[in-house]
């Protein structure tokens, strides 16, 4: 009987192979010339098992889990309710449009994809609510027309590595408005 061929690597394949060493390189499993030995076969690397000979040694040697999830871009609501919270992934820009309605975007457990994260949230006739983690460091600007808007909140300084969240608001007759923060609130 004939054994089934190795999957061949794909480039992806090994810069992600690439990440896990350079990751167990940084907390010292790996001297500086280990991970450059492994790292140099990794990029010449053909098949699948060869990739996976080279972090079986180390603890969880599998590859991190990519997220298939779609970011969030855009949130809609008319005469209704929406809602985004969890294990949710944001780029660079997110957009809220809303009337008569509410939209709730929780950032507290998702993904954040970029260095400064942009809300742009326009809002009539309701509440557009953003909440952050402590620490993420919130810069709120715009305007209310027969409305609110304003942070409130524990006003920490924020943690080093942390996205600041930018939040561009605008809102019209809002009832409720804009907060951001486990214990931080934007309010518009």
């Amino acid at each position: 009987m004939s054994e089934t061929p190795a999957l061949r690597a794909s480039d992806a394949d090994r810069e992600r192979t690439v990440a896990v060493l350079r990751e167990h390189a940084v907390e010292g499993r790996l001297t500086l010339e280990e991970f450059t030995d492994r790292m140099s076969a990794a990029y010449l690397a053909q098949t699948s098992d060869e990739l996976e000979r080279l972090v079986r040694d180390l603890p969880s040697a599998h590859f991190p889990a990519v997220s298939r999830r779609r970011a969030t871009r855009f949130l809609f609501s008319l005469f209704g309710s929406t809602e985004r919270e969890g294990r949710i992934r944001v780029r660079r820009l997110v957009g809220c449009l809303m009337g008569f309605g509410n939209i709730d975007l929780d950032l507290r457990q998702a993904t954040l994809e970029g260095n400064v994260i942009t809300i742009v949230a326009f809002g009539m006739f309701g509440a557009i609510d953003v909440y952050v983690p402590e620490g993420v460091e919130i810069d709120l600007r715009g305007f209310a027309l027969l409305g609110h808007k304003r942070a409130r909140g524990n006003d920490l300084p924020p943690h080093p590595g942390t996205p600041l969240v930018r939040v561009f608001a605008v809102s019209i007759v809002a009832i409720k408005g804009i907060h951001a923060g486990a214990h931080n609130e934007l309010e518009t």
